[in-house]
């Protein structure tokens, strides 16, 4: 079935706490009803904006077109042996309903993005990330509907195109044609850990032994720590992408910061931290009007108290154009502007 609203404030449905409404909203919780709607409201020629979690937009406007919500969660298991295990997931899901159902099975390769917010089918398009490891690292195939036919349409993991925060679902002509309605992931049944990203490694030096759930607790704990909680400050995580340039532009910043952090993407870029970036320029813990560098992580905007999207806009640009003059690099927003 599906529920149809008019009107309705999306304060519940984004993570910014702007009051904004939206004209029509519509929330389904099956493939057959999302066809029905995509076949009613002749939905590849209208304005439609289809939203997840809200944790990573910015709502500039009310919006007058359609906003669309899977209710879609089921986890249903395609197969399993002793190495490896794949599991089907809706994309109404909540991401980290899923990574903690993967801890307290046992099945390796999600934990390090415990506590990221959103849906899985946001993880998809946004190919989420933390403490080096990828959504895509995980993702066997993407499954989606085509607006413009109504059909089913699977997306091997290589078709998807998945790069830093980048997925071929993120850009024309995927983007808005397609909306994802399951994702496929393969996670492993042994123990394989990555703890040398940030200082996860260090957190778990509190912990009696390494295992999947100390994993999950330290990873929550360190973001719990640097990343406010959008119920008590309004922000959408990290605002800013991680650049990556390429070796000789990070050799030139550390002539005149020898200390400056860094992660190798290949053999000629690294990404620079841009939250590193931002610190260095002064913006940490700064307030332009009512929107505000967070304090204890400056890749974080946050609502003070309403804020308006003109407020956080006019902020962000003037952290970009900081980091710009100092760095000559431009840090983009990962935060769409809706």
């Amino acid at each position: 079935m599906y529920r149809e609203y008019q009107n309705i404030s999306l304060l519940p449905y984004h993570t910014f706490g702007m009051d904004v409404e939206a004209a029509r909203m519509i929330e389904y919780d099956r493939v057959a009803d999302l066809k029905e709607i995509i076949r009613r409201e002749n939905l590849s020629q209208m304005r439609y904006l289809h939203i997840g979690g809200g944790s990573n937009l910015l709502f500039t406007a009310p919006y007058d077109g359609l906003i669309l919500h899977s209710l879609i969660r089921e986890i249903r298991t395609e197969r399993e042996d002793e190495k490896e295990v794949v599991l089907r997931v809706g994309a109404g899901m909540v991401w980290d309903d899923l990574v903690a159902y993967c801890v307290e099975k046992g099945y390796y390769g999600a934990e390090n993005l415990s506590l990221i917010p959103g849906e899985v089918g946001a993880s998809a398009v946004q190919n989420i990330g933390a403490y080096g490891a990828e959504a895509k690292d995980i993702i066997l195939e993407v499954q989606a509907i085509d607006t413009t036919t109504g059909h089913v349409r699977i997306f091997p993991k290589e078709e998807c195109e998945y790069a830093y925060r980048k997925s071929i679902f993120k850009t024309a002509p995927y983007h808005n044609r397609y909306i994802i309605t399951h994702v496929v992931y393969r996670l492993g049944k042994q123990p394989v850990f990555q703890l040398d990203y940030g200082n996860v490694r260090q957190q778990l030096a509190a912990y009696p032994e390494i295992n999947i759930e100390n994993v999950r607790k330290a990873v929550i704990e360190i973001r719990k720590k640097k990343l406010p909680d959008p119920a008590i400050e309004g922000n959408a995580g990290s605002f800013f992408m991680n650049p990556v340039v390429k070796k000789e532009v990070y050799e030139r910043i550390a002539e005149q910061y020898p200390a400056a952090p860094y992660y190798n993407v290949d053999e000629e870029h690294v990404k620079i931290p841009a939250g590193w970036m931002i610190e260095q320029c002064g913006w940490k813990g700064r307030s332009l009007g009512r929107a505000a560098v967070h304090d204890k992580q400056a890749l974080v905007l946050v609502n003070k108290g309403e804020t308006t999207s003109a407020e956080v806009i006019a902020l962000a640009e003037a952290v970009r154009e900081a980091v710009r003059e100092r760095f000559g690099i431009d840090i983009r927003p990962e935060v769409i502007y809706v």
